[in-house]
């Protein structure tokens, strides 16, 4: 039904559940944009299997992914090409995160270590998150100079509300995973080391469901909560370019690897 040869990704099926387990082999996990690819492959081919019931996606079991790997070649050499080619090369990250979410099985994300950036994304994109209780949530785009795009602010204002989200993305400050319960962004708390466990306790619920309906439930409760998601956020890929081409953005990144405080100027 779909390829076996994967680079990043190890997938596991059992019945009506498929665990896919993605390493970069990065230090923090980071997603690069051979891997997003990937990511992105499996879900459409995914569109075509009519028996899975959920679909489980975690990182490594110490850290979800560090997000957007900033080191990517790919990035680098985006410098020296045309606009044009640099507009698609960014819309790599929310075409994954769209087709994550355009799965009809209901997918269930585990979440161990830290979940940063373009990771917050696409766990955003996923129907429900198990994080461990010593799991930290992070969305430091800001910080960067950057905006946060991927169209996962609509989602996360779906999930956690206008004013939470403004602290998510505007105050740009690690989140424990048990605040982010709270709040409304992680769905269920389990032991360090056991979110997997319980992303298949639930997985194994929902394959035990008549398949037909859970996808028709699916289908409309995202219809009506996503109705506006791409009217509101269309635009944040080119916005990304903007902020990217700012001296703030350039400073943001200086500031990041040299582990210092960023001075911006607002240009």
């Amino acid at each position: 039904m779909y390829d076996s040869d994967w680079q990043y990704l190890k997938l596991t099926r059992k019945d009506r559940v498929l665990t896919v387990e993605f390493d970069s082999g990065t230090k923090v996990n980071s997603l690069s944009h051979a891997l997003m690819r990937e990511l992105t492959q499996l879900a459409q081919q995914l569109q075509e299997d009519s028996e899975l019931n959920a679909i489980i996606l975690s990182g490594r079991r110490d850290i979800f992914s560090g997000g957007m790997d900033l080191k990517d070649p790919e990035l680098a050499n985006a410098r020296h090409t045309t606009l044009a080619q640099q507009r698609k090369l960014v819309q790599v990250g929310p075409r994954m995160c769209a087709a994550w979410e355009a799965l009809e099985p209901v997918t269930v994300v585990a979440i161990e270590g830290w979940c940063i950036g373009g990771g917050m994304a696409l766990v955003s994109a996923c129907d429900w998150r198990v994080a461990a209780e010593d799991a930290s949530l992070y969305v430091p785009e800001l910080k960067l100079g950057m905006n946060m795009s991927w169209q996962s602010v609509p989602r996360f204002t779906n999930l956690i509300g206008p004013a939470r989200t403004k602290q998510l993305l505007i105050l740009a400050e690690p989140l424990p995973s048990s605040v982010a319960e709270s709040w409304g962004l992680v769905d269920y708390l389990t032991p360090p080391g056991q979110a997997m466990d319980k992303a298949m306790e639930l997985a194994a619920k929902v394959a035990a469901m008549p398949p037909l309906p859970v996808r028709m439930a699916k289908r409309a409760i995202n219809t009506s909560a996503n109705a506006l998601n791409d009217a509101t956020s269309f635009m944040d890929a080119d916005q990304f370019l903007l902020t990217q081409a700012m001296d703030d953005a350039r400073e943001g990144a200086l500031a990041f690897f040299e582990k210092r405080i960023p001075q911006f100027k607002g240009k």
